[in-house]
């Protein structure tokens, strides 16, 4: 099949209403606009060039973490989450009552990629995969009424308030099965000489046509494109995530992949896809040098502290992980009192690791600011 060539689907009359019936897509992929084989070779060379920083820079998992928080919290705005990165990084009892929901969500979100992760380790990806990720997501948050962890067997639809004056209406729950059985296959069919970001930016659209729950399928369809570049070695570590590019260009996005079933433009929706792979993995390649750098400075920073300083940076090691803190924190972490505690943080703020937040004499939250800027703004 030419990607120029490419039949969407067709409507399918229901009972008052039409859904729409995807192609399969688990067949040869073919195409004769440079303009991908350009893109498709731009992506490549940056994925490379980030699974390269990926393997070098020691500790690699613990700022991956962040990594996946931003996916997280940007993956969930998109569908309506109003959490910002540094709501996102507190702990829950730092988080305002009313911001609490959000919270929960995206903190569900990491403990899915998580369960997704895990799975990859004994199992290749699978639908069964996805479900189980999903069962996690919406577990104990808003949306757990919605058949967590099992594909629809009602009709949905995108946008409106309900069939009658729908944007979208994906195929109906009766052939959900057989479609996503279909796209499994794709991923895993040996016979096909489709490169892997191609099979991924048709599967991703896919997915999101197949729409095969009642909520979390954007979230889900997302984490899809990371797990299926692990699944097929194209990454090394878990350190590529495209929501925060999707979430900039949401309108962009969802344009593309409607324009896909409306026009059969899957040129456009795979070039779109590619662009997202190369300013992420771009992104995250300078991302990761700096951190290198910070790393680097606030190494030598910790060693001014003389004595302390073996203290400073197992705290130091901690913040990566977590960016905000407390006295607590530190006696639990470091097994000192209270005193040294205090004195310990009044030291990294004096450095410029940290930095006080609340404006109190007692009860104070510390934020490692430097370190977390490197995720805001993208």
């Amino acid at each position: 099949m030419r990607l120029e060539e490419f039949k969407s689907g067709e409507h399918k009359e229901q009972f008052q209403y039409k859904s729409f019936q995807p192609t399969g897509v688990n067949h040869v992929w073919i195409w004769e606009d440079s303009q991908v084989d350009k893109l498709l070779s731009e992506a490549n060379r940056w994925l490379g060039e980030l699974n390269a920083y990926s393997k070098i820079l020691p500790d690699v998992d613990t700022y991956i973490r962040m990594h996946a928080l931003k996916e997280a919290n940007s993956s969930s705005r998109i569908e309506g989450t109003q959490t910002h990165m540094e709501t996102a990084a507190k702990p829950k009892d730092q988080v305002a009552p009313e911001q609490r929901d959000d919270w929960e969500e995206v903190q569900n979100y990491l403990k899915a990629m998580d369960v997704a992760l895990e799975s990859l380790e004994k199992v290749p990806l699978s639908v069964r995969t996805l479900n189980e990720t999903h069962k996690r997501l919406i577990a104990g948050v808003r949306g757990e009424q919605k058949t967590p962890g099992e594909r629809r067997r009602s009709q949905n639809w995108i946008g409106g308030s309900g069939l009658s004056d729908a944007t979208f209406i994906p195929p109906h729950h009766d052939d959900v099965a057989d479609l996503l059985s279909d796209l499994e296959g794709f991923w895993h069919n040996d016979h096909l000489t489709v490169p892997h970001l191609i099979r991924i930016a048709i599967s991703h659209y896919q997915f999101e046509t197949i729409h095969p729950y009642l909520d979390g399928n954007g979230r889900i369809g997302r984490l899809l494109i990371t797990l299926y570049l692990m699944d097929k070695q194209l990454l090394t570590k878990p350190c590529l995530y495209v929501s925060a590019f999707l979430e900039k260009n949401r309108s962009s996005y969802y344009d593309s992949l409607m324009t896909v079933r409306t026009q059969n433009n899957l040129i456009q929706w795979v070039c779109f896809f590619l662009n997202a792979i190369i300013d992420t993995a771009r992104s995250a390649v300078e991302t990761f040098r700096k951190i290198m750098d910070l790393k680097e400075s606030l190494q030598q920073k910790c060693l001014t502290l003389g004595r302390k300083a073996d203290k400073a940076s197992e705290l130091l090691h901690h913040l990566y992980l977590q960016p905000y803190v407390d006295v607590m924190d530190v006696n639990k972490l470091l097994g000192v009192t209270s005193a040294t505690s205090n004195k310990l943080l009044q030291d990294f703020v004096s450095i410029g690791v940290l930095k006080e937040v609340t404006g109190y004499k007692r009860n104070r939250l510390y934020y490692f600011e430097d370190y977390m800027r490197l995720f805001l703004g993208e």
